[in-house]
């Protein structure tokens, strides 16, 4: 373990944060903290920063209840800046948003690995900007019952792609699913680390369980 004596901390007696999302990875925010955040951080289980335009400590979510609980936080090699790895209540971004880091500056449509939480975020953006044209703009313009109805819809299809044991028709049917199935979420407010986090819960009863079986 690295002790807060053998981290270098700037002129201003700074070390940047960057802080990532445990669930999906992602980066959420960079800030700063100091020696005495960091002490407080590591006692609290939860970030605190030192906020360079105010100039005094200040604890994320004190204000907007958007707190970040604390997994992990790592040192670079040259210990002069940390990874701090965090399961947060709400939004990161101080504009309401998941992440502080959503405006490309360059994209590789080849490099670029499709993800989940990728497909979330686009779909959000449709619901906030409602482009023309587009199936999901359809989706969120009709509402909760429309969308509903195409779930209902489409894990009838699952059922019946699977039933006549064709793979590659299930495959197709239960993408169709996943994907109905995330607009719901984004029409809810359902984040992809809300169901996450309940999968890992139901992990750690059921690994109960078969620990009492055993026995």
């Amino acid at each position: 373990m690295t002790g807060i004596d053998e981290l270098k901390f700037d002129e201003n007696g700074l070390i940047p944060a960057v802080v990532t999302d445990h669930y999906t990875k992602k980066v959420l925010t960079v800030a700063y903290m100091n020696r005495e955040s960091l002490e407080i951080s590591m006692k609290e289980g939860a970030t605190c920063f030192w906020s360079r335009s105010r100039g005094k400590l200040w604890r994320k979510g004190e204000t907007s209840g958007n707190v970040q609980h604390i997994v992990s936080i790592v040192a670079d090699c040259d210990r002069d800046a940390l990874v701090v790895e965090v399961v947060k209540d709400g939004p990161a971004c101080h504009l309401g948003s998941d992440s502080c880091f959503n405006n490309y500056v360059y994209r590789s449509d080849s490099l670029a690995e499709f993800s989940v939480e990728g497909l979330y975020e686009l779909l959000a953006g449709r619901k906030r900007d409602l482009p023309q044209g587009s199936y999901t703009t359809y989706l969120f313009e009709q509402g909760i019952d429309k969308i509903l109805k195409k779930v209902g819809e489409e894990c009838t299809e699952v059922i019946v792609a699977g039933k006549g044991g064709d793979r590659d028709e299930t495959v197709f049917e239960i993408a169709d699913l996943m994907y109905h199935v995330m607009v719901l979420m984004v029409e809810m407010g359902i984040d992809t680390k809300d169901v996450l986090r309940e999968l890992s819960a139901r992990h750690v009863i059921d690994h109960k369980i078969k620990q009492q079986k055993m026995k």
